[in-house]
């Protein structure tokens, strides 16, 4: 019993590692809600695109030596606003527009960087993340930003949903759809720059999509899917921290295996879609169907009836 609360508390007792806690679970909490709303739009792809795009205005940066994250948000926004205005000629799907200018955006920051000897060792912390060496300020600006970013998901939350179900229902209402695009790649690219600290360029994209595919699997609901995604991206990020500081190995690369884990037992025993309770499930129905062929009251009258 001991050595399981030594190994809680530990880690507790570095200031590295409860910045690490506080930055780990905003992030996940934030990646979560804005996730939801990639996810149940179907537009995964924005993610990488984003966290790709966000490379030119960092090695911008770098070359010029100001901060970085300033850097990789002004390039990510001007990015989605790019995709936002080319998405709108009906000849192009989305993804496609979005492949488009993320393949633009990361060839633009190889040919900056190029420009740059001895890059490559000091984007290391951009491209796999640098949560145990964060700063008090780190800490602020993501817990200010990502409150920010809370407050607007939240607020225009109702409108966002309905874009996602129905574009064209929701041009029909009113909704000031082409706004409400550019809106939610302003989130997204802000999101995924904060969260880089914590798993970096090239594993954000779990982060943002994974606890939300896991909420997807796990309820129907869409309230219940906001709730369900930050609570399982910031516990992930947790356990992340804590396997990595109890085995040594890299904190950021542990959270998106901690969280893909979380996904593997959804998408096998979630309890109405999983892959192992849906097949039990199918098997009821079948004995129900054979049931209802023999004469029994069937399953939609009764529910109609109700």
């Amino acid at each position: 019993m001991s050595a399981v609360i030594d190994f809680l508390t530990d880690p507790w007792q570095h200031l590295f590692m409860r910045r690490a806690f506080a930055v780990a679970v905003m992030c996940g909490v934030v990646s979560g809600v804005v996730g939801a709303h990639v996810v149940l739009r179907g537009m995964a792809f924005i993610g990488d695109a984003v966290s790709h795009s966000v490379f030119p205005g960092v090695a911008i940066a770098f070359v010029f030596h100001f901060n970085l994250v300033v850097g990789g948000a002004v390039a990510g926004l001007l990015t989605a606003l790019a995709v936002a205005v080319f998405s709108q000629n009906r000849r192009l799907k989305e993804d496609t527009v979005i492949g488009v200018f993320f393949a633009a955006a990361f060839g633009l920051g190889i040919v900056i960087l190029s420009t740059a000897p001895g890059y490559s060792g000091s984007l290391e912390s951009f491209l796999f993340g640098q949560i145990l060496g964060i700063s008090d300020e780190d800490v602020l600006t993501v817990a200010v930003m990502g409150l920010v970013l809370l407050l607007l998901a939240a607020a225009v939350h109702k409108e966002l949903v309905t874009v996602s179900l129905d574009r064209e229902t929701a041009r029909a209402a009113g909704l000031p759809v082409f706004a409400l695009d550019i809106v939610l790649y302003a989130l997204v690219t802000v999101t995924v720059v904060i969260s880089l600290q914590a798993v970096g360029n090239i594993l954000v994209l779990a982060l943002l999509i994974t606890p939300a595919a896991c909420a997807r699997l796990l309820t129907d609901r869409i309230g219940a899917m906001m709730t369900l995604a930050p609570v399982i991206g910031g516990l992930s990020a947790v356990t992340g921290l804590y396997l990595s500081y109890a085995f040594n190995l890299a904190a950021g690369g542990l959270i998106v295996l901690v969280v893909t884990a979380v996904f593997v037992v959804c998408w096998l025993f979630a309890p109405r879609h999983g892959l192992l309770m849906g097949r039990g499930r199918r098997g009821k129905d079948g004995e129900k169907a054979d049931r209802d062929d023999a004469g029994l009251p069937k399953a939609s009258e009764e529910t109609a009836a109700v």
